[in-house]
């Protein structure tokens, strides 16, 4: 072959990815899209990939099916995600568990921001700190007075570690300068009905999941974790206000996909998003789950990825938090 034969042959193979990807982003979704939930079903995360898989659905004229992956601090999940084709058909609902995790487990098999690619944030929503009323107590004060006096002898549950509630109660637990056992549960589901059966005493939670047990009287709630007073829950005080001046806990959720995956792929997921975190009625649903849309571009999302793996790993580090 020619030299200027192999120049052409060259960059045409340069320019025929290009093509390719122009295509595939104007007829994705042509198939079933897989949204992979690394956490237990009922969860929040689990929720809301439901909520994001109907209106996906509707919107893109292709199925979103849910699959439940959990384990291993969402590492299982996460992994069947970044070993997918990168071709938009699986998508990852993740949480800041995962930023969480770039700290707390450094033998993951991926690194987020180096094999995933943020496409679009969904919500953010704050916890409820709740206690079995065996337990004896009836507000933060009490809490970590009773927790000073019996060091190492109270337990509270999370969903797993790593997770925001497992984070929640570290900081907690080390802003309080108190002894607390963490006890970590495949779910929340799970962690729940250890804390309402009185197996484990205590748990920061989801607010709309927990108010019903609170209502009944299964469970007893302290505080919410919020920066202000929770309107779900508006005569119960914050943790800063109880008495922990500057703590804060949150759980958002987002949507990644594998790091090759065509950029306008990813903006054509993004805006039907954010469509739809748009509607009057999805922020009215959100409100009632305690949870605030969060839209942003794919863009803005990967620069709050970024920052969130910092401030995540502050938090593993002020509170000491080890994952045995």
């Amino acid at each position: 072959m020619t030299r200027r034969g192999l120049g052409l042959l060259t960059a045409g193979a340069l320019a025929a990815p290009a093509v390719g990807t122009a295509q595939g982003a104007d007829s994705w979704p042509n198939r079933p899209v897989r949204i992979i939930v690394p956490f237990g079903a009922g969860g929040s995360a689990d929720i809301a990939a439901r909520n994001v898989a109907e209106t996906l659905t509707q919107s893109l004229g292709q199925p979103f099916v849910v699959e439940n992956r959990p384990g291993a601090g969402a590492v299982i999940g996460t992994d069947v995600v970044v070993k997918a084709a990168p071709d938009g058909y699986t998508i990852l609902m993740m949480s800041n568990t995962h930023t969480a995790n770039e700290t707390l487990l450094p033998n993951r098999p991926y690194v987020l921001m180096r094999d995933l690619a943020g496409a679009a944030a969904v919500n953010v929503a704050h916890h409820v700190l709740a206690v079995h009323p065996s337990l004896g107590v009836n507000s933060v004060a009490e809490l970590i007075a009773k927790a000073k006096a019996e060091p190492g002898r109270i337990d509270y549950a999370s969903s797993g570690p790593g997770t925001p509630y497992h984070i929640a109660g570290e900081v907690f637990r080390a802003m309080a300068g108190i002894e607390i056992q963490h006890v970590p549960f495949r779910s929340s589901g799970e962690a729940r009905t250890a804390l309402i059966s009185g197996t484990v005493p205590m748990m920061f939670d989801a607010i709309p999941t927990m108010q019903p047990h609170v209502a009944g009287g299964r469970a007893k709630a302290l505080a919410t974790t919020g920066p202000q007073r929770d309107p779900l829950l508006p005569d119960l005080p914050t943790v800063a206000e109880a008495g922990l001046p500057g703590y804060e806990a949150s759980i958002w959720l987002g949507l990644m996909v594998p790091a090759q995956v065509p950029q306008p792929v990813v903006e054509k997921l993004n805006g039907a998003v954010n469509a739809w975190l748009a509607r009057p009625q999805t922020r009215e649903a959100m409100a009632k789950q305690g949870a605030q849309p969060m839209p942003m571009s794919a863009s803005e999302f990967n620069a709050f990825l970024r920052k969130d793996v910092q401030t995540q790993g502050d938090y593993v580090r002020m509170a000491k938090i080890q994952v045995n």
